[in-house]
């Protein structure tokens, strides 16, 4: 994991989705993409966070956005986005400021995000050398707990002050 100096508290919290909120598996029939898994307790936790922080999720799952779209954006409330694995860097860059922004990915690319946010995540399960580049990696994987894990340390980290009130 890197070090890195405390700067100005965060305003922005973007995760990836897949490996991140699901557990990365998709389930395909002969129709195509049918289903994709998410865990418990992550939507709770990212409604605590959205209290504090600004929340979006990006994918660069486009045959299978419309069934994230449903999870994320109707059911749970958030922004998503699809923004290929390549592009994400210039694509939060230019949407956030770096300095201010936490990044929770798992997958070959996500290492780059890492290297320019203020704040970096993996789950357990993400690729090693993805989690040696990230400031904080959770014990669990995505798609069981692994964002609820991260959003109570994200809320410990940083605004320990605030939580009280958040629990209340």
């Amino acid at each position: 994991m890197r070090k890195r100096k405390m700067r100005l508290l965060p305003e922005n919290f973007v995760l990836d989705l897949d490996g991140v909120l699901t557990d990365g598996k998709f389930f395909y029939t002969s129709e195509g993409k049918l289903m994709k898994t998410f865990g418990v307790d992550d939507h709770d936790c990212l409604n605590l966070l959205k209290q504090i922080l600004h929340v979006e999720v990006v994918t660069a799952d486009s045959s299978g956005f419309k069934i994230s779209e449903k999870r994320v954006k109707e059911d749970m409330g958030l922004e998503i986005n699809l923004v290929s694995a390549t592009q994400r860097l210039e694509w939060i860059a230019n949407k956030f400021d770096l300095e201010k922004t936490i990044y929770m990915g798992d997958g070959v690319f996500d290492y780059l995000v890492f290297r320019k946010v203020f704040y970096s995540i993996a789950p357990a399960n993400a690729l090693a050398f993805v989690k040696k580049q990230a400031d904080f990696v959770t014990e669990n994987v995505g798609g069981e707990r692994a964002v609820a894990e991260a959003c109570l340390h994200i809320l410990e980290k940083y605004f320990k002050d605030r939580t009280h009130k958040l629990f209340a």
